[in-house]
């Protein structure tokens, strides 16, 4: 029987594939049978090339600067030139903290543009020829700060508060003509994102102390929501938010 998680024959592009999350999603999709097009600013690490090359996978890479409409732009007219695109995941993002009674507009302006007009942008872009083709998978990287308010994050916060309900109403448009879209909602993960909170001692053992799985979470631990996503087995799965938290929502 042929596993409803197979991505034999599709090809996936995701955001900001070279660390931490990224990184663990990519390595997921080769794994589950898929090609993958790593649309970030430096290459493929040595590691997912490693990957890639034992499960016989195309892994490609398309340079792209997310703060720069015509750089998206640019990068998915390329990718689509080379590729027919099965699967798209919007995982990269940023994060700025400030107190909010001091937190710059310009500051404001380049988290909501990374984190949730590029995601559009994207899903813009790549839609029009998964809609045609009646077949599509979006899998966008929304937050637990989709459900709260975080702390001194103001931006972050309202971008992945957006992103779900962006989620939400492409699901709407598009999930009777075959494109899924879905997001995933990480909890605390040990990235670089979260440096600082990793290095306050305090604040992370306040943290950690609410996590009911008892740890942080590492890239590959949200591959198998994203690659569920992605696959036959999610074929009814439409507008959802999926939260990947080791347990942090239900205390």
């Amino acid at each position: 029987m042929t596993s409803p998680f197979d991505l034999s024959g599709r090809t996936a592009v995701i955001t900001g594939a070279s660390r931490g999350i990224g990184l663990g999603i990519a390595a997921g999709l080769i794994e589950a049978g898929a090609n993958v097009v790593a649309m970030q600013r430096a290459a493929p690490p040595g590691e997912l090339l490693d990957r890639a090359r034992a499960a016989g996978a195309r892994l490609d890479h398309v340079a792209v600067d997310l703060s720069s409409e015509a750089s998206v732009a640019a990068a998915i007219a390329d990718t689509l030139a080379e590729h027919r695109v099965d699967i798209l995941v919007n995982n990269a993002g940023t994060q700025i903290r400030h107190d909010s009674t001091d937190f710059p507009l310009e500051d404001f302006d380049a988290v909501m543009n990374i984190n949730l007009r590029s995601v559009f942008q994207l899903c813009r872009g790549f839609a029009p020829a998964m809609l045609e083709r009646g077949y599509g998978r979006i899998v966008n990287l929304a937050s637990l700060l989709s459900f709260q308010g975080g702390y001194r994050v103001p931006a972050y916060a309202a971008s992945k508060g957006a992103v779900a309900q962006l989620t939400k109403a492409l699901c709407n448009e598009w999930a009777g003509r075959g494109v899924n879209v879905n997001a995933v909602a990480p909890g605390y993960f040990a990235t670089d994102m979260n440096a600082a909170l990793l290095t306050d001692s305090e604040r992370n053992e306040q943290i950690s102390a609410r996590i009911p799985a008892g740890r942080w979470g590492v890239g590959q631990d949200l591959a198998g929501a994203v690659v569920f996503l992605a696959s036959p087995a999610a074929d009814y799965v439409h507008g959802v938010v999926l939260p990947v938290d080791g347990g942090w929502l239900a205390r």
